[in-house]
């Protein structure tokens, strides 16, 4: 079973940054493509990005582009998810997760089911 570990949310202003990080372990994160998923209340999970294994491709969903970066160090197997002007509605449990295949592929990629492992997720809230 791998685990990947997601920290650095809180609670932010209207405005605000934050960066999330997702450890994993390392011959598997390496190989791995990795996204970004956040759900709110009673909401379904949805996309916000991803990044191919060598860090050379991303993608990202409309509500985050200009906003969020992601990003990759394979010598730290960690993942981040550096996130600027931040809004209300940007308030969610924020996962990662890893998909083995390694590459990026679009529709598959914003679909929850084609990444292999999750993190437990990180709290995301934005509010003054």
């Amino acid at each position: 079973q791998v685990q990947l570990v997601e920290s650095g949310g809180g609670l932010v202003q209207p405005g605000g940054s934050l960066r999330l990080s997702c450890a994993g372990p390392g011959r598997t994160f390496s190989r791995s493509a990795m996204g970004w998923f956040r759900q709110a209340p009673g909401k379904e999970r949805e996309f916000v990005a991803a990044i191919s294994w060598s860090g050379d491709n991303t993608y990202y969903a409309d509500s985050g582009k200009g906003r969020f970066t992601i990003s990759r160090d394979n010598t730290k197997n960690t993942a981040y998810l550096q996130m600027n002007s931040l809004k209300p509605e940007d308030t969610a449990v924020y996962y990662c997760a890893a998909d083995l295949a390694g590459t990026l592929r679009y529709p598959p990629l914003i679909r929850p089911s084609s990444y292999d492992y999750w993190g437990q997720g990180t709290q995301v809230t934005v509010s003054s």
